[in-house]
């Protein structure tokens, strides 16, 4: 049976011989009441400040489990750059390398033509002075048959007493 305040004031004892003093009964009943009625009253406040605690911590927790998750996502967003960070860089770094692995080709490429067209260019200059050399061996071959002639003719002209110049001037 739950006892209110006011049923505590106003409680009713029979009055017997030798009995306590109604005074001091009703004064106790009245220091009682107040006692209790002030107990009920901390009670109900702390039954309202747990609800309240309640309250908080429940608003607390949900804060706790947000910011939980919003650094679990920032952690696995931070991991994925990460991974998209190393994967561009290595493709980044793959291109590069196929880019200078190319340049390296065509430099290789223009060298070995160069080489080429120095080979054809050595061997056009060797054929060249080979000809140029036979050419000049070939004229200076008939410079001396030239000379012998004119020693041969001019040792006959001689012989013949000036015989060549009439044929000239028969012609």
């Amino acid at each position: 049976m739950k006892l209110t305040p006011l049923e505590i004031k106003k409680q009713d004892f029979k009055v017997k011989v030798r009995g306590f003093d109604p005074s001091e009964v009703e004064a106790f009943l009245e220091m009682v009441s107040e006692e209790f009625e002030e107990i009920l009253n901390d009670r109900k406040r702390l039954n309202d400040e747990v609800i309240k605690l309640k309250t908080q911590l429940r608003d607390y927790q949900q804060v706790e489990k947000t910011l939980q998750e919003t650094l679990m996502n920032a952690q696995e967003s931070v991991t994925q750059s990460k991974e998209n960070s190393k994967r561009e860089a290595q493709i980044i770094l793959r291109e590069a390398e196929l880019k200078a692995e190319r340049i390296l080709d065509e430099a290789r490429g223009k060298i070995d033509k160069m080489k080429n067209e120095l080979n054809i260019l050595r061997s056009q200059k060797e054929s060249f002075s080979k000809r140029l050399k036979h050419l000049l061996e070939s004229q200076i071959e008939l410079i001396r048959v030239l000379e012998i002639d004119d020693v041969v003719n001019g040792d006959s002209l001689s012989r013949k007493g000036h015989s060549r110049p009439e044929s000239a001037q028969d012609r």
